[in-house]
């Protein structure tokens, strides 16, 4: 599958990036940590909503999202439809609480309404998986999409470019740099996607989706039975929305994004406005994946889906373009990873081992710990090739760990009794299940599927959590205060929604975007 890159490729390769970096290093804050770590909470809905698409779209993503697709069906945008669902969710009734309170850190609200206990295990975790799984792996993955367009240099070599390229701009700019990096970055993803669908439709895609439509082929199908083995329809009720909470509203790379907003209404609208953009990765992502499957199907890997739609049909011009989408995917990845791991250890650590740290010594530990994320990632990268059973193992693992810690966020801004205590032990006997069940997963719930499992967990932690704090004193009112969801704050809103504009209240749009979710559910299903 290798291919001549042209001048012209080149040339569009290296303008796109070095206008992301001139543009990134310009509008870079680093004068303090609320700067530095929260780019000064001064962005506005529309940077934000970028900001979250460039950031949830990795090169793995487009790889893995195209590649599912080319083997099951549009099934795999379910995640997607969910996702949007849980966007709503999130911004009515958690994000209130997340920026009114003023925290660094997703973690750091554990603290605030339970203990320290539960922000340091939290902490741990994100930070553990941000430099051992998403960045190596972002990295991994798009080293080796350069490796088919130059195949005698070595992967090593590649990965150490890349990360050269991200850290140039996010260590010394924070996350200010990131995310107008990610804005030029989500217009290349966005723009380039568009592109790539048009070609493949136009190349005889459209016919062959035409055929499975007519046919009612699963494979056009969002709506599957419960023994299938990609996403049975039960699970989009009672699991997927979990592992989307854990994705959008516990996730600090992309919540570090909304926490910059310059307040409550801006934070909401961009969450809006990215779930209207990645509604629109069904035809951008899903269905170009399933036409793959007539125009090239004697692939060897799904993974090689993507590659395959760029290398065989996009034009001198346009292919350089491709590649700096897949470069635009893989940085901003790779700089919202350094950006909120650098926040997690420095607010999460390093400030209670030095609580008099100025800001700018804040600032300096933040930087030195982004150059030793994106340095391990970098030395671990070439080795994920070699250990893959262990990855695979390892992210079924966050797939068990996720429910207990979802379960903390939800009981903790919806229930006023459930105390520290019980969190912290329902947080560690989920961590104990999740141990067991990678090792004797088959043996205890045999073949089901994990996303069964998901809320069986939840569930479990759920009650360890209550019954747990019912045998200990209910939290303290500094506990409470501006941390849990009332509906005295919900009836005020509602009244002061009433008075703007339709087009600038967020739940007009949030209503909006549940509506078209179901439109394409019942055309789909």
């Amino acid at each position: 599958m290798q291919v001549t890159v042209s001048f012209i490729d080149i040339a569009v390769i290296v303008v796109s990036t070095g206008l992301i970096i001139w543009w990134a290093l310009k509008k870079g804050k680093s004068g303090d940590s609320k700067s530095y770590f929260l780019a000064g909470r001064s962005m506005s809905w529309i940077v934000v909503g970028l900001s979250l698409f460039a950031a949830s779209i990795s090169s793995t993503t487009l790889i893995g999202q195209t590649g599912d697709a080319y083997s099951t069906g549009i099934a795999v945008f379910n995640y997607n439809l969910v996702g949007v669902v849980v966007m709503v969710f999130f911004a009515t009734f958690i994000l209130p609480i997340y920026i009114n309170s003023g925290i660094f850190t997703i973690p750091e609200f554990l603290e605030r309404r339970f203990d320290v206990r539960s922000r340091y295990y939290f902490s741990a975790i994100c930070i553990i998986g941000n430099v051992f799984l998403d960045a190596a792996t972002a990295l991994y993955a798009a080293a080796l999409i350069i490796k088919l367009l130059v195949p005698s240099v070595d992967i090593q070599v590649i990965v150490i470019i890349f990360a050269l390229l991200a850290a140039s701009y996010t260590i010394p700019g924070g996350l200010s740099s990131a995310i107008n990096a990610e804005i030029i970055q989500a217009c290349i993803l966005i723009v380039g996607s568009v592109l790539l669908a048009i070609y493949v439709t136009v190349s005889g895609g459209f016919d062959y989706l035409k055929e499975l439509f007519i046919s009612g082929d699963y494979m056009v199908k969002l709506i599957r039975p419960l023994d299938d083995s990609s996403t049975p329809w039960l699970a989009l009720i009672i699991g997927m929305p979990i592992t989307g909470l854990y994705f959008w509203a516990n996730n600090q790379t992309l919540v570090q994004r909304v926490l910059s907003a310059k307040n409550l209404n801006e934070g909401r609208k961009g969450v809006m406005l990215n779930g209207g953009i990645t509604l629109t990765t069904l035809f951008l992502f899903a269905m170009p994946g399933v036409m793959c499957q007539k125009l090239f199907p004697d692939l060897g890997s799904p993974d090689m889906v993507y590659p395959a739609m760029i290398l065989n049909l996009m034009p001198v011009g346009l292919l350089g373009i491709m590649i700096a989408v897949l470069f635009a995917a893989l940085t901003s990845a790779l700089s919202a990873i350094m950006n909120s791991t650098s926040t997690l250890f420095t607010m999460d650590f390093y400030c209670k081992i030095d609580k008099h740290a100025n800001d700018k010594k804040l600032v300096r530990v933040g930087r030195i710990v982004s150059v030793i994320v994106i340095v391990i990632a970098a030395l671990w990268a070439p080795q994920i090739g070699k250990f893959g059973s262990i990855l695979k193992y390892y992210q079924e693992m966050l797939a068990y760990l996720a429910p207990p810690i979802v379960a903390a966020f939800i009981v903790g801004i919806f229930s006023r009794r459930v105390n520290g205590q019980g969190v912290f032990f329902g947080l560690m006997s989920g961590f104990v299940i999740a141990v067991l069940l990678l090792f004797f997963k088959t043996s205890i719930f045999g073949d089901m599927h994990f996303l069964f499992i998901v809320p069986i967990l939840f569930v479990f932690s759920i009650l360890v959590m209550y019954l747990m704090s019912l045998c200990s004193a209910a939290p303290l009112s500094d506990k409470l205060n501006q941390n849990i969801f009332t509906l005295d704050f919900y009836r005020k809103e509602t009244v002061e929604l009433s008075k703007i504009k339709w087009y600038s209240n967020y739940r007009i749009w949030g209503v909006i975007l549940l509506v078209l979710s179901g439109i394409l559910l019942l055309i789909l299903s």
